[in-house]
């Protein structure tokens, strides 16, 4: 899983171990430092480090879209293949990102009716709004549209609150 810690912890927060995320794009910028040293052109491998970073995690390049049934009532759905979390919430139907925003910990739905971190304990309103905890933003939302009896999600198009906040905003189908 992402959230298994490696022994190692990140400076800017002392109790959060390092995911495997974390290690991935540190040894990422290795390579992009040592082709650099290497003489490969720095547009070829900004391009190179582009591509690969801009996958989202747990997923191969070119997948773009997974399409869920339309949910008939409100509830959630977790899709840990797709690392996606689908939610039909008052009329509304989100994708979520199965990650917390703080340190990519699987979230979980809990029964007060919310979504929580079980690492340390951020919490979220079933639209994805950050409530509380060590987050600083809400949940990352994936673009989604409504198909031919399906609602499809694209897993290419994550969008954060802090940077993102129009299409986060508006990243959700209404369902009757």
């Amino acid at each position: 899983m992402l959230d298994e810690p490696h022994g190692l912890t990140d400076p800017d927060c002392d109790a959060c171990p390092l995911t495997r995320r974390d290690l991935l794009n540190r040894a990422l910028a290795g390579v992009a430092i040592a082709l650099l040293a290497e003489g490969i052109a720095p547009r070829v491998v900004m391009a190179l480090t582009r591509c690969v970073s801009a996958a989202p995690s747990g997923r191969r390049l070119g997948a773009t879209v997974t399409a869920f049934p339309v949910p008939a009532e409100d509830g959630v759905q977790f899709d840990k293949d797709q690392e996606v979390i689908l939610v039909r919430n008052q009329g509304h139907v989100y994708a979520f990102a199965l990650s917390c925003p703080h340190q990519n910990t699987a979230l979980r739905w809990v029964d007060e009716g919310r979504f929580q971190c079980p690492k340390h304990k951020s919490k979220y309103t079933p639209d994805g709004i950050f409530l509380s905890g060590r987050a600083t933003r809400s949940m990352d939302r994936y673009a989604v549209r409504k198909g031919e009896n399906a609602i499809v999600a694209n897993i290419d198009a994550l969008y954060r609150q802090d940077k993102d906040a129009a299409q986060w905003q508006s990243a959700f189908v209404e369902v009757g």
